[in-house]
């Protein structure tokens, strides 16, 4: 083996952080030196399993040196071949580890942005471990006054609610998203919000909800004077009256195609039967963009 074999820098390196009669104390400088030379290594050479344990033992040589800013972005670097492995849970623990260590540093925003790389990345495979995430990466932001940069965390959060068919958590999510835009000052996003919320509670055949839901936001200055005020009045009016080719020409607006577009899907396939129903409808057919 030559002198720059990863497995052979990968030996040297575990050899300086035990102790021995000869060693009485660790070098972590030297190690972690090793440890990532390896690691780049062995993922130029596409042996990810190696690469990823290398990441992983260059992060805590990095917590050693006391420097959990490049610890925070070794454990990414794992967590991003633990995804290519499909190990799914050690993607999660990863990014977690990864957030925690962006938080040491006093950093919100890469801490958070970890937590949802992670979301993202179990969206399809854990979608209630990419849920908490989102929902971790939303507190991070809020808890730093920083509610306008989880914007798109909360629609992804209420976008794989809608996947599981969870409604009413998923228009919770959209009604935690307005209150994060009206502190901001971000009409435009706090009425979409609003409305969207309202659209799921109807696609669950909870009229009722619906029209609470409006009723509440009703009372928002800021909604009252809105486009999606008068679309949601629109909608709601003709769910009253029964009238199925008002609900379908509203469901066609503008207003509605300027949503995302999970809720755009929604909106067009409103149940125009009765609302007391049992819900027959098809299984919503989302694809990648609408969870993004």
């Amino acid at each position: 083996m030559s002198s720059s074999d990863p497995n052979k820098l990968i030996s040297k390196a575990d050899k300086l952080t035990k102790l021995s009669l000869t060693r009485w104390s660790a070098d972590w400088k030297s190690a972690t030196l090793l440890y990532e030379q390896a690691a780049n290594a062995f993922r130029v050479a596409k042996d990810y399993e190696k690469a990823k344990l290398a990441f992983e033992k260059a992060s805590t040589g990095q917590e050693m040196l006391s420097s959990p800013w490049d610890a925070a972005k070794h454990m990414e670097n794992a967590a991003g071949l633990a995804k290519e492995l499909r190990n799914w849970t050690e993607v999660i623990d990863f990014y977690r580890k990864a957030s925690e260590l962006y938080m040491q540093c006093d950093r919100p925003q890469p801490a958070s942005d970890a937590l949802a790389k992670g979301a993202r990345a179990v969206e399809d495979t854990k979608p209630d471990d990419a849920i908490q995430l989102y929902t971790d990466a939303c507190v991070i932001l809020e808890d730093d006054g920083k509610e306008q940069m989880a914007f798109d965390l909360y629609r992804a959060a209420a976008s794989v609610y809608v996947k599981l068919e969870k409604y009413t958590d998923a228009a919770a999510f959209l009604l935690r998203l307005g209150l994060a835009a009206d502190k901001c000052n971000a009409r435009n996003s706090q009425c979409k919000a609003y409305l969207s919320a309202i659209i799921v509670y109807l696609y669950a055949h909870d009229l009722k909800q619906a029209e609470k839901c409006y009723n509440d936001c009703y009372q928002i200055d800021a909604f009252l004077s809105s486009d999606q005020n008068r679309c949601a009045s629109k909608l709601l009016a003709a769910y009253t009256e029964g009238d199925v080719e008002e609900i379908k020409r509203v469901a066609q607006s503008s207003t509605i195609s300027n949503l995302d577009n999970v809720i755009i899907k929604l909106a067009r396939k409103l149940p125009t039967g009765d609302v007391s129903a049992s819900k027959e409808e098809e299984p919503l057919d989302l694809d990648e963009n609408d969870l993004t």
